[in-house]
């Protein structure tokens, strides 16, 4: 049993138990949170697509920790022509627990 869920435009498989890394939520470690937008559902072998999102299916989850990625280094450079430029990013993010289904 899985669903695919949109979440600020990006699209993620949920499965009850799995912890999955979204990008940053302002709320406490802890706090509940519903997903709304599920474009599929699939329990078994019946498979449900939403046009363009599912009405009666609710996602759980708790939000479980927050960090931030590995740093990546962006660098411009020119050759002969003295000029480099150096850059560094670090994407926070926050994994949420997926706790279950709910059916309306």
């Amino acid at each position: 049993m899985y669903a695919i869920f949109l979440d600020r435009n990006k699209q993620y498989k949920a499965k009850v138990g799995k912890v999955i890394r979204l990008e940053k939520i302002n709320n406490s470690v802890g706090s509940q949170i519903l997903f709304k937008k599920i474009i599929l559902f699939s329990n078994n072998k019946k498979i449900s697509i939403g046009q363009p999102v599912l009405q009666n299916i609710l996602i759980e989850g708790s939000i479980h920790k927050h960090g931030k990625e590995k740093k990546i280094k962006i660098i411009k450079f020119h050759r002969r022509k003295h000029y480099k430029k150096t850059q560094g990013h670090r994407q926070s993010y926050t994994d949420v627990l997926i706790k279950n289904f709910i059916y309306q």
